[in-house]
């Protein structure tokens, strides 16, 4: 069976920092693209980082130089580093496996759907408030 398990979630004050962490198993890591794809209340997911089987990382405009995303093959683990956190980070963070590499057309803003991801995990809890 796949499975993708995050943790590293939390509550952190505008300005701080967290980093997830994911660990996957049953699939051959490196053959597939990577992604944090993120649910806040009463809004749409949104894929907020990519990182390619070539390392190659993508972020919505609203995350670029605050999260940086990466991967470990060797591990089969996959990271999100989050600084500068900021009120609107606020989401349920998930670890996603695309169905699909990546391509311009997937960018989008950052919007997607379940539909677009093969697997994901069960999700980790993000809270940046004052």
């Amino acid at each position: 069976d796949v499975q993708l398990v995050e943790s590293g979630g939390g509550a952190k004050q505008p300005g701080g920092s967290l980093r997830l962490a994911c660990v996957v198993s049953g699939l051959t890591y490196s053959n597939w693209d990577m992604a944090w794809v993120r649910q806040a209340p009463g809004k749409g997911l949104e894929w907020v980082a990519w990182i390619s089987t070539s390392w190659t990382p993508v972020y919505i405009e609203s995350v670029k130089g605050r999260f940086t995303i990466s991967r470990d093959n060797d591990r089969n683990e996959l990271s999100l580093h989050m600084t500068n956190l900021k009120i609107e980070d606020t989401a349920v963070y998930y670890c996603a496996a695309p169905r699909d590499h990546w391509t311009s057309e997937l960018y989008r803003g950052g919007a997607t759907s379940w539909s677009e991801f093969r697997y994901w995990g069960q999700g980790t809890q993000v809270n940046v408030s004052s």
